[in-house]
């Protein structure tokens, strides 16, 4: 293998050295940080070093023979073309949440081999099942190390972005209050500590922003939490003397990061500790020493954050007319400058709408990095172009456009198509397809309580019936200038549990898609707001709110495959979009507002 391509074997020769030093047999490098993030700051970005893989879901497994990367159909185009060269294969797998890796490992170290991870980026729940698996095959199991600090030269430091509050009138819940509901959750737990480590419960509850990882407002640190004082676990320095003041005030101490696990080993004989095992890495878990009793449960910041107060839901709609402002100014700008003639790339579309966003009131970032992709682009879901590769907007064909901001009364997440020149016919029946089925699910109504999953089908029916499936969630909730990624809901085919019900102020995308692998992609996705619906003598019912305001272009639609209703829906909710942006845009902005809101 020529290693001058690609320095990857390298870095796997280098485990398997180390390997070999400490006795072991295979290395599995999980996606994931002291926090169980879904967005890693550069110091636990270790799958990416060493396997070159870059998306943003992925385990990879390096054992004395063989190298795997384990990812689900949303990276597999990525994966096969970041992998070549590498000594790496690619395993597919359905689902970022299945354990495939677990069974390929049980299949390939041999019995009385040892497996190593390092307890501090493995979630308790997903340790507790690798263990088990392994234990059957008869593979041993070591968390003590973190074999990527021996060979990892450079490794970069923890992050050191300041820390700042989040105030009124967008924090409209004060942080006293948030601690007061915890502590009344921990009390019906018959808990006298509760141990918070999940980096946007932690933000939420200190009503505490940072920018310790790229386009989430959140920070490092872990929280104590008992019945009349708080600490948070913080590097030192990022909380200013005022801040560190305010937050004293509300019963709040800091201690240095490094302090948490020390903090948990002290705890007395007798106290009853709170942990979300889905949210704790097993390192944390491990530190609790045996007269602590455990008490294990969803966090509850996890549930209380992801349903939005009517105050928030306010701010949300506010944010959702600035960043519907801002796509008007881009797209005006952009159909004019395809018309003069003008040479236009992905790059041009990701600075040009990141600019407009930025002129926009209360607006502090992007939620995630511009998705734009051209034709066959668009068909891998989290592609995005870079400076190397990218593609011009020329000829005819399908782009899909996936951008959101953060503002400070909210976090937006959208996805449009657009035609470019001339569409086929082809073309037009997939969008189509996909437009009913992000319809068919913002129409719905359903009893309060539901469990998320239930709910996926209903925008794969009209996909389903043409023997289309796609292979990413419909549906993940969205944080509030937080995470734009965020639980417990999830409209998707996962094994719902009670902490998926869905219930009064989530805010929830709807995003079916389809892919055709070297051809096109579409997706049309809005952000939706549960709403109380009816009350029957069969309960409370639910519906949604949809919140993004954009125009759906209507030039793609295949007009026989619509439905009478459908079209009733796509005319009412433009003409929605069209009266809660018209007064904030101007010129051309305005105009083409109005010419994609014409009704069907």
């Amino acid at each position: 293998m020529d290693t001058r391509s690609s320095p990857i074997p390298v870095r796997l020769e280098s485990v398997r050295d180390a390997l070999a030093a400490q006795g072991l047999v295979a290395l599995l490098v999980p996606s994931s940080d002291p926090h169980l993030s879904e967005y890693l700051p550069e110091r636990w970005q270790g799958r990416v070093w060493l396997s070159g893989f870059t998306g943003s879901m992925a385990t990879v497994v390096v054992t004395t023979e063989r190298a795997a990367l384990f990812a689900d159909s949303r990276y597999w185009t990525q994966a096969e073309a970041e992998l070549r060269n590498s000594g790496i294969e690619l395993v597919k797998i359905p689902t970022g949440a299945a354990t495939h890796h677990i069974d390929w490992l049980a299949h390939n170290v041999p019995r009385g081999g040892s497996v190593a991870v390092d307890g501090q980026v493995i979630g308790l729940a997903a340790a507790q099942a690798l263990r088990a698996g392994l234990e059957t095959a008869g593979v041993a199991l070591r968390t003590d190390i973190d074999l990527l600090a021996t060979i990892w030269p450079d490794r970069p430091a923890l992050p050191r972005a300041a820390v700042y509050a989040h105030r009124a009138p967008h924090a409209a819940v004060s942080r006293s209050a948030k601690l007061a509901a915890v502590r009344e959750a921990m009390a019906r737990h018959g808990a006298t500590q509760h141990f918070v480590s999940t980096v946007d419960d932690v933000a939420w509850i200190t009503n505490l922003r940072g920018a310790d990882v790229d386009y989430n407002p959140i920070f490092l640190a872990h929280l104590l939490i008992d019945a009349t004082r708080a600490t948070l676990f913080v590097g030192a320095g990022k909380i200013d003397a005022a801040l560190a003041a305010e937050l004293a005030g509300d019963g709040l101490t800091l201690a240095d990061y490094a302090l948490a696990a020390p903090a948990l080993a002290a705890l007395p004989t007798g106290s009853a500790l709170l942990i979300d095992p889905r949210r704790i890495t097993l390192a944390f878990r491990e530190q609790v020493a045996a007269g602590v009793k455990l008490v294990e449960a969803i966090n509850p910041s996890t549930l209380a954050k992801s349903r939005k107060s009517a105050a928030e839901a306010e701010f949300i709609r506010e944010a959702m007319v600035e960043d519907g402002a801002a796509m008007c100014a881009f797209y005006a700008w952009f159909e004019a400058a395809l018309a003069r003639g003008e040479t236009l790339t992905e790059l041009t579309v990701d600075a040009r709408l990141s600019a407009e966003r930025a002129q926009r009131a209360n607006f502090v970032g992007l939620s995630f990095p511009v998705i734009a992709g051209y034709n066959a682009n668009g068909a891998m879901p989290h592609y995005r172009a870079t400076a190397g590769s990218h593609a011009a907007i020329v000829g005819d064909g399908l782009l899909l456009i996936d951008s959101g901001g953060q503002y400070l009364g909210g976090t937006t997440d959208i996805t449009r198509v657009w035609p470019i020149g001339n569409v086929s016919a082809a073309m037009k029946r997939d969008y189509t397809l996909v437009l009913k089925g992000t319809i068919s699910l913002s129409a719905t109504r359903f009893p309060r309580g539901t469990l998320s999953p239930m709910l996926d089908a209903l925008a794969r029916a009209p996909l389903w019936a043409e023997g289309i499936e796609f292979g990413h969630g419909t549906g993940h909730g969205v944080g509030y200038f937080l995470n734009v990624h965020e639980g417990p809901q999830s409209i998707s085919k996962a094994l719902p549990d009670a902490h998926m019900a869905m219930e009064p102020g989530m805010i929830t995308s709807i995003e079916p898609g389809l892919y055709r692998p070297g051809q096109w992609g579409v997706r049309i996705e809005n952000l939706v707001l549960n709403v109380a619906g009816p009350t029957t003598e069969f309960g409370e019912f639910l519906e949604f709110e949809t919140l993004t305001l954009c125009p759906i272009d209507t030039r793609c639609i295949d007009r026989t495959l619509m439905r009478a209703d459908e079209l009733t829906w796509l005319n009412g909710y433009h003409a929605t979009v069209r009266a809660r942006l018209a007064p904030r845009v101007q010129g051309d902005a305005l105009a083409w507002l109005l010419a994609r809101t014409q009704a069907l």
